[in-house]
């Protein structure tokens, strides 16, 4: 999931600190997501995919 967050967000133009922003989270949350070191709910996952206009399945795809 790390990773394909990765990709859309910089896909996007956007930065961990900005997207981060964008969300209302903090930036080390977002860095710790896209390394794997942190497990979000689904509720965070639909928001992700939501701001990144993708769907929430896409995220968790190899």
């Amino acid at each position: 999931m790390g990773q394909n967050l990765r990709s859309y967000r910089q896909a996007r133009g956007l930065s961990q600190e900005a997207f981060a922003d964008q969300l209302g989270v903090h930036r080390t949350y977002m860095g710790g997501l896209e390394r794997g070191e942190r497990n979000l709910t689904l509720q965070s996952l639909e928001r992700l995919a939501e701001e990144l206009g993708v769907d929430p399945v896409r995220l968790l795809q190899d």
